[in-house]
């Protein structure tokens, strides 16, 4: 019979609001993966990952060319604990940019969140280990949109170019 569980509530440190991938794989080779989709899906791109080895020596594994990146993602990986997370801080590019090639590396399961809101990650924690559970991603709606707010996101949409 198996241990009982507690779940923790992890809040992701991203002082500047940066935008974030977070998700889950399942082998070491995923960093230099990851790494790969990154610089050849959008020029430009600053972004420093980690991965959360499960097995072996289960160690943080980390790469991206922004020092400053890969210490946030390490530092928030190193917090959250959980075997095979791995966690993204992106600048100059946004996950809309990278997201299809981040979900078609092949060691790579889920997303659970791409996101510059404020981030909270579920845990489970059991004798064993930890897990991810789900995510907590910005804050609860507090209304329904209407035409000036439907305007409002148009506009926004065709600015940022993704709209013609």
């Amino acid at each position: 019979m198996a241990g009982l569980a507690s779940i923790e509530v992890v809040r992701v440190e991203n002082p500047q609001e940066l935008n974030l991938i977070f998700g889950q794989s399942h082998f070491i080779k995923t960093v230099e993966d990851l790494y790969e989709a990154l610089v050849q899906s959008s020029p430009g791109i600053r972004f420093g990952l980690a991965f959360n080895e499960a097995s072996g020596a289960r160690l943080v594994r980390r790469a991206g060319n922004d020092p400053d990146l890969v210490e946030l993602a390490v530092r928030n990986l190193r917090a959250i604990g959980a075997g095979h997370a791995f966690l993204i801080f992106l600048k100059e590019a946004f996950p809309i940019n990278v997201l299809n090639a981040v979900k078609a590396v092949p060691e790579v399961c889920r997303i659970y969140a791409a996101t510059a809101n404020p981030l909270e990650v579920v845990v489970g924690v059991s004798e064993q280990g930890r897990g991810v559970l789900g995510v907590i991603d910005g804050f609860p709606p507090v209304g329904v949109e209407g035409e000036e707010e439907e305007q409002a996101r148009r506009a926004l949409l065709r600015r940022f170019g993704y709209k013609l």
